[in-house]
């Protein structure tokens, strides 16, 4: 994954006016995550920067925290492993994949919880051996 030369603003134009403000406040919760600035990771909006490299040895970079305003839902990129974290069934309605978090809207869930959630996936991707902190 790579950054992109899309500009954050011109990302913000695309968003409808249903989902302008749940990305806003996705923007606002990553500022405060990272410390970082948004960028554009292709198509996802991207805070910091990593580096991993696995076992095998493929290697690759990605964002601290991410997200990607999809057609059916909001996309958060979280952890390797989404299902193992409790918050989950105190969330409210979504859906998760093996490292992603679908919600249709924020209004959909408890913000304390996602905060939650949100804090202890950064805290526990930052301690895997195979990740390195680049900005």
């Amino acid at each position: 994954m790579e950054i992109t030369n899309l500009q954050i603003d011109d990302f913000l134009k695309t968003v409808g006016p249903n989902r302008i403000n749940d990305v806003q406040k996705l923007i606002e919760i990553g500022r405060k995550l990272t410390g970082k600035e948004p960028v554009m990771w292709g198509s996802i909006v991207g805070f910091g920067k990593l580096h991993y490299t696995y076992k095998s040895g493929l290697q690759g970079d990605m964002p601290r925290f991410a997200f990607a305003n999809r057609k059916q839902s909001l996309t958060l990129y979280l952890s390797y492993d989404v299902g193992q974290y409790e918050e989950l069934s105190r969330l409210g309605k979504h859906k998760h994949g093996k490292g992603c978090l679908y919600i249709n809207q924020l209004s959909d869930i408890d913000m304390d919880v996602l905060l939650q959630l949100i804090w202890k996936t950064d805290r526990d991707v930052l301690e895997y051996d195979f990740i390195t902190v680049i900005e």
